[in-house]
């Protein structure tokens, strides 16, 4: 109970609260670096995903190539960005957080979005191509709107990663929540890195809630009917 009434002071502390260092301006540095990131990841994974998907060539090596970068220990990544002077004093070390980052993020988003794009029924396409509609066509009207809920899956779990370890971004000198988290441990002041990591656990839960609201507002009613057991509304199972 002492400890969580030190936390509980941490918080009520006005200096926490305040200045370039405070609780607002360093969640919103840490949000603004996960937005970026996943972004980013949507972007080149999401748009690798689409075409592999709707393709259906090369998508397997793609994706376990992605998976296999997963591998890559995000810190061992950041410190090697971190030794190259034009990459790490770039915008105050948001360079070398977005790049080491965007690697986490895009294995799942990828895997998400392609393994969406071919579990779309073969008969539905060839429904579509039969009334008229052609390659574009078909992927804009028919196969983004069922791969969908994979898609969001992917970008969930895209985000929660990214915003646990972006505060791994401290280590290139990028002012977000992990500086309360490193600067506690290196100082041994466990309330600071405790109440930093318990900052960081609000916004993965804010992000997680929020998406999971997104993701049942744009898949289609019967898809979300048949979430449990349906075919194409289910998430990826290796990227539950």
């Amino acid at each position: 109970m002492h400890f969580l009434s030190q936390v509980f002071h941490w918080f009520g502390d006005g200096s926490h609260w305040r200045g370039p260092s405070g609780i607002p301006v360093l969640f919103w540095h840490q949000a603004e670096l996960s937005l970026a990131v996943v972004a980013g990841a949507i972007l080149l994974g999401g748009g690798a995903g689409v075409l592999l998907g709707h393709s259906g060539r090369g998508g397997l090596v793609a994706v376990n190539a992605a998976n296999a970068a997963r591998a890559v220990p995000t810190l061992a990544l950041l410190t090697l960005l971190a030794i190259q002077p034009s990459i790490s004093l770039k915008w105050d070390g948001f360079l070398a957080s977005f790049i080491a980052l965007v690697v986490l993020a895009i294995p799942p988003v990828l895997t998400n979005t392609y393994v969406g794009m071919r579990e779309v029924d073969a008969e539905v396409r060839d429904a579509a191509k039969a009334m008229g509609l052609r390659g574009g066509q078909v992927l804009r009207e028919v196969e983004l709107p069922l791969a969908l809920p994979f898609m969001l899956a992917g970008i969930r779990t895209a985000s929660i990663e990214v915003i646990a370890t972006s505060t791994l971004a401290a280590y290139v000198s990028y002012t977000d929540l992990g500086t309360y988290v490193i600067a506690g441990l290196n100082s041994q002041d466990n309330v600071e890195a405790f109440s930093g990591a318990l900052l960081v656990v609000l916004l993965a839960a804010l992000v997680a809630v929020g998406l999971s609201l997104v993701r049942r507002g744009l898949t289609p009613a019967p898809l979300r009917r048949r979430r449990d057991g349906g075919r194409l509304s289910g998430v990826a199972p290796a990227q539950a």
